[in-house]
């Protein structure tokens, strides 16, 4: 079981209250010799420096005892120990379980999922007409969908002889812009849901089933373009899927967490079974840094108590995440879940609502091109926005020019963020004629917090790291704040609430809701075609 402290009745957060109400300078606070050595580590091929973050040496101790106080050490071990510290669903969360290799029902669907990714790419599993497999098709939402997608595009490099596609909103847009193009003799569906009930990704399993039927396959032959990641066999086998070809997870493997388990089938297929173990080894290495390393050099823990210390101390309630690399592109969006899914409540481990923040928002977009859209905010406007920068040092291309160009702006930012621009430096740039309005337009006031993380490459090793290190920050801020952060009651509301008005759109009547719902309603059906 986790610990259940509120951590406004520490000692620690009363201090660190007190040392909020002091304003500092980051570039000050460089100046200090040993400012570097205390705020930039080396991981294996990783470089992360929070020197640019606004705080003292005082604050980075206060945020350590605060992570002790709150007893996070014990809360670590009973996670990789296997307590149901998921209490109100009664669950162990073992996501680390599926990198460790330990559990013989883990091996025994790796081993499932090597044999079926062997015969994808060597040719012996083949269509109805014996053409070989040249697309996947991943149907699933959520973790089912945001985390394979993610790694799956962040690998393109590493692709085998399958080109990847992911269908995860119900909207039949997504469907019929997937489907085009596609040919049926060659294509592979994999319908990735716990249950098999989920009704985003049963209806669009139901239409991928019905385009393949209608573009000239059978019902006999359905086993051989569909295979299933799922829980529930009986619903496998009626839709037409063999009991052979689906691939098994467990309880214990929450979705946000579930890309390491055969959910990440599609990553497997992608970029072949090899550098999908590369992948979980990257993530076995992070996980033994966090479970082993003191708290004061553990890189998960001093990214998650920053946070903190701007999120419930400095009141900066969002954080960007800025990857300069186009094929960490999905990168911002998965995040979202992972986090926001996980610490976005206002319910503590004893059932009290809380009186401080817990989880920030969680927004970006690759570099540059978030540079010609919202960084005039993060310079400029009136919200000061932590932001994360991840450069890789050496690219998957050739192009050199254009990658020395990109990791100019990765380190421009950041500097610019730092620095700002003062009165004299404008006044240096302007003709003697200008005029007040421009000059303090062109004013930048700096003193704006950023993390940088430098990757040397991006491969499955790497990427596993780096998935990770974000899990645990998820993971340690949940902790501290004393709340669930492997439920996810808050999505279920709107997924039962929805089925009522579903029949009651096909019916055309109304139902029992709130004034503005059924004037909604009525307007839907009056506009309809």
């Amino acid at each position: 079981m986790l610990p259940k402290i509120d951590p406004t009745t520490t000692k620690s957060w009363a201090k660190l209250s007190e040392l909020s109400a002091k304003e500092t300078s980051i570039s000050d606070l460089l100046k200090n010799s040993n400012r570097l050595d205390q705020f930039t580590f080396d991981f294996s091929d990783f470089h992360f420096d929070f020197s640019k973050n606004n705080l003292s040496s005082d604050v980075m101790q206060s945020l350590i005892n605060l992570a002790e106080e709150c007893g996070l050490k014990e809360g670590i071990k009973a996670m990789f120990d296997g307590d149901p510290i998921n209490e109100t669903e009664s669950r162990s969360v073992q996501h680390v379980a599926l990198r460790a290799r330990e559990k013989e029902e883990v091996e025994k669907e790796l081993r499932k999922v090597k044999s079926f990714t062997e015969k994808l790419h060597s040719g012996d599993w083949t269509g109805y007409s014996g053409k070989k497999i040249t697309d996947i098709v991943n149907i699933g939402i959520g973790g089912s969908d945001l985390g394979p997608k993610m790694i799956t595009y962040a690998l393109r490099p590493y692709w085998k002889n399958v080109t990847p596609h992911f269908i995860s909103n119900v909207d039949a847009a997504q469907t019929v812009e997937t489907l085009e193009g596609l040919n049926p003799e060659t294509t592979l569906f994999i319908i990735a849901s716990k249950t098999f009930t989920t009704q985003e990704t049963i209806t669009n399993a139901l239409s991928a089933r019905s385009w393949f039927l209608e573009n000239g396959g059978t019902k006999e032959t359905i086993s051989k373009h569909f295979v299933a990641v799922s829980t529930n066999e009986p619903a496998v086998t009626e839709f037409g899927i063999l009991s052979e070809n689906m691939f098994e997870f467990w309880e214990w493997v929450g979705g946000r967490f579930s890309l390491w388990s055969v959910i990440g089938l599609s990553i497997a297929c992608a970029v072949g079974f090899d550098e999908f173990e590369k992948l979980l080894q990257g993530a076995k290495e992070m996980d033994d840094h966090f479970r082993t390393t003191e708290t004061s050099k553990n890189l998960p823990i001093i990214s998650a108590m920053i946070g903190i210390w701007y999120n419930n101390f400095k009141g900066y309630n969002s954080m960007a995440i800025l990857p300069y690399d186009h094929r960490l592109r999905y990168l911002p969006s998965y995040l979202q879940q992972v986090d926001m899914e996980s610490n976005g409540k206002y319910v503590d481990r004893s059932g009290n609502e809380v009186n401080y923040q817990t989880g920030p928002i969680i927004w970006g977009e690759p570099g540059t091109n978030g540079q010609h859209a919202f960084y005039q905010l993060i310079h400029q406007g009136t919200k000061i926005i932590p932001c994360e920068f991840i450069g890789i040092v050496n690219p998957a291309h050739k192009f050199s020019d254009h990658h020395e160009k990109l990791l100019a702006n990765f380190f421009a930012q950041s500097e610019a963020l730092l620095t700002g621009k003062s009165r004299s430096q404008v006044l240096n740039e302007v003709d003697d004629e200008a005029d007040e309005i421009l000059i303090n337009s062109k004013i930048f006031k700096g003193n704006r917090p950023s993390t940088s993380i430098l990757i040397k490459e991006l491969n499955p090793f790497n990427l596993g790291k780096l998935i990770a290190y974000y899990e645990h920050r998820v993971f340690t801020q949940g902790l501290i704040w004393n709340i669930f952060s492997f439920d996810q009651w808050g999505v279920e509301l709107g997924k039962q609430l929805s089925k009522p008005i579903l029949k009651e759109i096909k019916e055309n009547r109304e139902g029992n809701h709130d004034h503005s719902t059924i004037s909604l309603l009525k307007k839907f059906q009056s506009m309809r075609k």
